[in-house]
């Protein structure tokens, strides 16, 4: 990892019921917030983020485990994360933020954007799960949920830093990250289990919980009253263009754009950070 780059300060914000956990950039500069995918977590941006900071003071929060529940209950609500993000932006008084959201993120930014009193300056929506609108409110188990059924019998122990960055490379998922980045998480989004090798922070269960809770707010409704200006972007070759019209949704929002990375699958910040840093800088920028 290049030591040079700027290094975040790990704080907390107590939000009334919950804690919720984040990466801070200080900077005089405008607030950008920057909001990972499901089961992730704010290190992987960390390329990225750390360039930003020279311009833009950045918040990088952590959504997995500062709430209880069971993917066998419904998860969490996307819903009720919109809800959170919208008081941790009160308890930090982040006035008109510029926001990037990657998967799950960027739909739970939309989400907050359409129902609570959050006005971004600007959005960048990097590859939102927008599913189809019959998705939504579907009454189904973790066994019928197609991501749900697969996280929580994910491989999540390893005996070894290297054993973990092995079976990575061998994963389709993983294969095209960017090495500093699969450092990163290796370094940041693992921890020492009993046996002495290593764990996801994130468990299993905890991933598979939020799978769950992305079917129970429809956003698409709320795509029109979203007044700032958008740029989509979308995985030249993500294997989410299959179900998820990113295009369309685009064209929904009064000032909405689109953009395609070539060559980046559905993880496109973890596969192409320079790539999304001059996405969003240039944005943002304008």
């Amino acid at each position: 990892m290049n030591e040079n780059r700027s290094t975040p300060v790990e704080k907390s914000c107590n939000i009334g019921d919950a804690e919720i956990k984040y990466l801070h950039y200080p900077c005089d500069g405008p607030d950008l917030l920057m909001l990972h995918a499901t089961g992730f977590l704010p290190w992987v941006w960390h390329p990225v983020a750390a360039k930003l900071s020279k311009k833009f003071n950045v918040i990088a929060p952590y959504f997995c485990d500062h709430r209880d529940t069971e993917p066998e209950d419904g998860g969490i609500s996307w819903g009720i994360l919109a809800g959170d993000l919208y008081r941790l932006c009160t308890e930090l008084k982040l006035k008109d933020p510029f926001v990037a959201g990657h998967s799950m993120g960027g739909t739970v930014i939309t989400l907050c954007a359409g129902t609570h009193a959050v006005t971004p300056s600007a959005l960048v929506l990097i590859e939102p799960i927008f599913l189809p609108a019959q998705s939504y409110n579907m009454k189904i188990t973790v066994e019928q949920h197609p991501l749900a059924s697969k996280s929580i019998k994910r491989i999540s122990s390893w005996s070894s830093p290297a054993e973990a960055e092995s079976y990575l490379r061998s994963r389709k998922l993983f294969a095209k990250w960017d090495s500093e980045v699969l450092e990163l998480y290796i370094r940041h989004g693992m921890k020492a289990n009993r046996e002495g090798g290593l764990c996801l922070s994130c468990s299993p269960r905890k991933e598979a919980s939020l799978f769950m809770g992305g079917s129970v707010k429809d956003p698409w409704p709320l795509l029109p009253e979203i007044k700032c200006p958008v740029l989509v972007v979308e995985g030249g070759e993500s294997e989410n263009r299959a179900y998820i019209d990113l295009k369309h949704a685009a064209s929904l929002f009064p000032r909405g754009s689109y953009i395609e990375v070539p060559g980046a699958g559905h993880l496109v910040p973890m596969e192409q950070p320079d790539a999304v840093y001059k996405i969003l800088s240039d944005f943002f920028s304008r």
